[in-house]
């Protein structure tokens, strides 16, 4: 079932790869539901939001759906990335692009002109809309690398 949702989710035939066959799932006491998908090493792929059922990735999870998927990107201008991974968000005016494929709501991978994960969050707005306008947030952000020092 969860790797269902994830293919679902992300679009790609991710879920067999995203989450293994010896995963560890974390259960709600109160109501008995998924809460987190973890690795047997204790390392949190996903969290699963309750409302909709879908997946919130965590940094690891991101990395592993960097290295499966060419989507799913959110690519900013490397002069932006101290402050994108000091924990701020991302605007429109540092988006050089967005994949189209992507719609406001889902995850996506923020990584830098290199193609380099940054971050993962959640997309704000449209693509269009992420290109077009000049001010305002293009994606929450969740978590981020550590800063470089």
């Amino acid at each position: 079932m969860l790797r269902a949702t994830a293919d679902y989710q992300f679009r790609y035939d991710v879920g067999r790869q995203l989450i293994p066959d010896n995963a560890l799932l974390k259960i709600s006491r109160k109501t008995g539901r998924i809460r987190e998908v973890l690795t047997v090493n204790n390392e949190r792929i996903a969290s699963i939001r309750a409302s909709t059922f879908t997946f919130n990735l965590s940094l690891y999870g991101g990395s592993l759906l960097h290295k499966l998927v060419s989507g799913l990107r959110v690519k900013v201008v490397n002069d932006v990335i101290e402050y994108v991974i000091s924990g701020g968000s991302v605007f429109s005016r540092h988006v050089l692009h967005v994949d189209d494929e992507l719609r406001a709501g889902d995850e996506v991978l923020v990584v830098d002109e290199d193609d380099n994960l940054l971050c993962v969050g959640k997309l704000a707005l449209s693509p269009y809309e992420v290109m077009f306008f000049t001010r305002g947030v293009a994606v929450k952000l969740r978590e981020c690398v550590e800063a470089v020092k």
